[in-house]
């Protein structure tokens, strides 16, 4: 039997195909994030527009399914879906708004490709289309993410641009974020730093429970398994701290591993402190996640 999504705006029910299960804990986040982009893009409504417009939008939707399906499903990773895109899309927003009350531009705006709401419409579109191209191969999965989203902004964009310069060069910005989320592309825009950096930052347990109880006990699963939160402030020293907590230390290896490559020589990391911590600090041993591994043909499964 098919399961069903409501449509974000009008409530219609609709029958859907390929569904991974997202757990109870990680739909909240889900819950957070869709309020935190709502708040942010109050100030910015052609970014909201196209949130909308993506979210709803049947394309986007199957992109997203079958993306998770090969990830989390064949692969055994975290999730890379729909719950994992817009909590990129609201971490990305977040840091946006911290370095603009910050006094601090993107390359968007600093270099006159339009204004803050332009520059906020890019970080949500590439945020939710930054993974759909893992439903083709992991590998290389940012270059197939960028031509996959080619003809979802090529039809969605001319619903709030009309100026053709204008939107293709928003189109240029959200493409060449999107190809630069991963960490062995350099970042060369504000923009793409943003979305990657928004990118690292969704590394809560939830995250890696689908794949845990799928078997896998790889360090990306466990380490996820570890992180209690992340919160994205205001810093004391720089315009954005992201301060992360752990039940265990193994949640280093996501902050050195996930989120360090991305932010050590990216543009953003003159404006970003990070600081993570094993909570509770008065604890003398970590929470433990595994108990017992067994291999099982090629692969070790946890007990």
């Amino acid at each position: 039997m098919k399961e069903e999504w409501r449509n974000f705006t009008t409530g219609e029910l609709k029958n859907v195909g390929i569904e991974v299960e997202v757990p109870s804990g990680y739909a909240e986040l889900e819950k957070e994030a869709v309020k935190a982009i709502e708040e942010a893009t109050q100030a910015y409504p052609k970014a909201w527009k196209m949130f909308k417009m993506l979210v709803n939008d049947e394309e986007v939707r199957a992109n997203w399914d079958v993306a998770n399906f090969i990830a989390v499903k064949k692969l055994k990773y975290n999730d890379h879906g729909e719950v994992h895109a817009k909590i990129v899309a609201a971490n990305a927003l977040k840091m946006y708004q911290l370095l603009v009350e910050s006094g601090i531009k993107t390359d968007f705006v600093e270099y006159g490709g339009g204004d803050e709401e332009d520059a906020a419409l890019i970080l949500l579109s590439a945020a939710l289309l930054h993974d759909i191209g893992n439903q083709i191969y992991r590998k290389n999965h940012p270059l197939h993410s960028s031509y996959l989203a080619l003809p979802i902004l090529d039809r969605l964009l001319p619903e709030i641009y009309e100026d053709v310069e204008n939107r293709t060069e928003v189109r240029a910005f959200i493409l060449n974020a999107i190809y630069a989320h991963d960490a062995d592309v350099p970042d060369l825009t504000m923009e793409s730093a943003l979305v990657g950096i928004g990118d690292a930052t969704d590394m809560t347990k939830g995250r890696g429970r689908m794949a845990f109880d799928l078997g896998s006990t790889s360090i990306h699963v466990v380490s996820a398994l570890s992180i209690e939160r992340v919160v994205i402030a205001k810093g004391k020293k720089k315009p954005i701290e992201i301060i992360i907590e752990m039940s265990n230390s193994s949640g280093i290896f996501q902050v050195e591993e996930t989120l360090g490559k991305k932010l050590i020589g990216c543009p953003l990391e003159p404006y970003v402190d990070v600081t993570a911590m094993v909570t509770p600090v008065e604890a003398e041993y970590d929470k433990r996640i595994v108990r017992t591994i067994r291999l099982r043909g090629r692969k070790f499964m946890n007990e």
